[in-house]
């Protein structure tokens, strides 16, 4: 063993330009994989918290199409927050449709009402707010998108009050700020207020929906599946953010696709080249390797030789391929970047991706050294001496 890997060192140096060619092809193969996947993955990391990443993934809603508020919300909570660790927020809503009304003009609204510490998880409403603005604390406060707050004509500013009718009924609201969550929609349509306040409204302690946030999004559908079947018996159901994203989902899924399928080519691209150029060097080298068997090598021994030259080869070509994929990923967020000047993708490094990537790597070296090991394991010294 020892004798075989000291002979592939020697090999490899004494034919420094082709084993520079080498390690330089491997090191491309492996630098496009960390490069290409890391692209995909901080693509798709973007798109998902963009769309879903200050949104509920799972909603609880009641399954009578005649009445929408939920009875006994509290028990339901402590069953959801009981249910699995996998659910991080649990956070009661009262939706109702309003219109907002300022002199003669009206403007119809989404009035929300949130346990605001709860829904902050998942909102983030505090990063959210204007400057000079705050979150409702008190009965009957509310906050605007900019949109509907600043640009429809209602002008309003903090400290004004204004008219909504909701149910029929009219009710004087007090306006302490104004949200940005960068959705024409949201800015244009939703006022925040407290639970209480809605509450106070419908006249009724129910809720409208339980909206809930989970460690892993990919799960949503999975668990959404099983809290029905324990729901149903309180004439509940859940929607889940991937029914209702299917086109995402199939972006996601496309862009998984062609990233693996660039991987392998590359791979296979890396294997026949280190397959090939190693078999030339079992025709270079043919007659130290006859000597060495009239030396009493054994061919088990002639062909660890080539598979250690393979295993070589794979160690430096994926250590110079992480480095150089890790540097190509970061110089491309620090020069691609958006007119707010953060990178057009961000910077996503998964440990475990560059470990797998530099071990296939590995792998693929070793592996196409076969054919060369094999083939050098038959070589005989009668066979040399004729070719000689």
């Amino acid at each position: 063993m020892k004798l075989a890997f000291q002979l592939a060192w020697r090999f490899l140096s004494s034919a420094k330009r082709q084993t520079l060619i080498i390690v330089l092809g491997i090191s491309v193969g492996v630098s496009v994989q960390v490069f290409i996947g890391s692209l995909i993955s901080g693509l798709q990391n973007s798109l998902v918290d963009s769309t879903i990443g200050s949104s509920a993934h799972i909603t609880v809603i009641s399954n009578d199409a005649n009445n929408k508020l939920m009875d006994n919300y509290s028990l339901t909570i402590d069953e959801l927050k009981n249910f699995s660790d996998d659910i991080t927020v649990v956070s009661p809503v009262v939706d109702l449709g309003g219109t907002l009304k300022k002199d003669l003009l009206e403007k119809e609204i989404l009035f929300r009402g949130f346990n605001l510490t709860e829904a902050n998880q998942i909102y983030n409403f505090d990063l959210k707010l204007t400057e000079g603005s705050r979150l409702p604390e008190s009965p009957y406060e509310i906050i605007l998108g900019v949109t509907l707050g600043n640009e429809d004509q209602l002008d309003l500013t903090i400290g004004d009050t204004i008219d909504i009718t909701i149910l029929g009924v009219d009710h004087t609201l007090t306006v302490v700020g104004f949200f940005d969550f960068n959705v024409a929609i949201i800015n244009r349509t939703w006022g925040i207020g407290t639970l209480d306040t809605l509450q106070d409204i419908i006249g009724s302690d129910r809720v409208t929906a339980i909206e809930l946030q989970i460690k892993e999004v990919f799960e949503a559908e999975t668990i959404a599946l099983s809290l029905d079947s324990i729901l149903e018996s309180d004439d509940l159901k859940t929607s889940n953010w991937m029914a209702e994203n299917q086109e995402l989902l199939s972006g996601l899924q496309g862009q998984s696709i062609s990233s693996l399928m660039i991987q392998v080519f590359v791979i296979i691209s890396v294997v026949l080249g280190i397959s090939s150029t190693l078999a030339i060097t079992v025709m270079q080298k043919s007659k130290q390797i006859g000597i060495l068997k009239a030396m009493g090598i054994l061919d088990k021994d002639a062909s660890k030789v080539f598979l250690f030259e393979g295993f070589i080869l794979g160690i430096f070509g994926a250590i110079g391929g992480v480095l150089l994929g890790l540097g190509l990923s970061y110089s491309f967020t620090t020069f691609a970047l958006g007119p707010d000047g953060e990178p057009v993708v961000p910077l996503f490094i998964d440990p475990g991706f560059i470990i797998l990537s530099a071990a296939i790597a590995l792998f693929a070296s070793t592996f196409a050294a076969l054919i060369p090991a094999i083939k050098s394991s038959k070589l005989t010294v009668i066979e040399v001496i004729r070719n000689a």
